[in-house]
């Protein structure tokens, strides 16, 4: 029996070697940039920037593949703090029609439990199992309606968030300073 303990206890520390060893050998630095870009976007990972959730889409703005105009759940604020993140001149929102902070609710008695909608949500804030209702975990819902599109029976409905001082987003990250104001840096 202690043969065994003192076989696993070493196998255990030769791997916990290799794997530290090969962490520090094949390190791969991240983009600060793309961070600081990711941490601009509001999260929702709906896609609707054409890419299939917010960091791929901050590491192509942060690699100047992608334009800073692309994020719909962010708007026009988005849009602003990643152009003087990055320097960049404001452009026009296009196509990107803004819409209010929302919400999925679901009709307890359309629900049939098929998990459409639970295969459809990036974030997982919809909880249930088949043939049974299915809940939205309102948290974690971040009003991307990619759960309206699958549901065959359209009892996911969209429901508007009203602005209150605890939800309204700065469009500034907390851990980053503001630049002072043109005007005020020769001073």
């Amino acid at each position: 029996m202690l043969i065994s303990i003192l076989a696993m206890a070493a196998l255990a520390a030769v791997f916990g070697l290799l794997l530290g060893y090969s962490a520090m050998r094949f390190h791969i630095e991240g983009d600060p940039i793309a961070d600081q870009v990711d941490a601009l976007l509001p999260q929702s990972q709906c896609g609707q920037c054409g890419y299939p959730g917010c960091r791929p889409y901050a590491e192509a703005v942060a690699g100047g593949e992608a334009e800073i105009n692309q994020c719909a759940p962010g708007g026009e604020a988005t849009m602003l703090a990643l152009a003087d993140l990055l320097g960049r001149e404001p452009v026009e929102l296009g196509d990107i029609v803004e819409k209010p902070k929302a919400i999925a609710v679901i009709d307890e008695q359309a629900c049939i439990g098929c998990t459409k909608c639970l295969q459809a949500c990036p974030v997982d804030a919809i909880v249930g199992a088949a043939k049974q209702l299915h809940g939205i975990i309102a948290g974690e819902c971040t009003g991307c309606e990619l759960c309206t599109a699958p549901c065959p029976v359209d009892c996911i409905h969209m429901v508007p968030v009203p602005e209150t001082i605890g939800n309204w987003k700065w469009p500034y990250p907390a851990n980053q300073p503001l630049a002072a104001p043109e005007h005020l840096k020769a001073a």
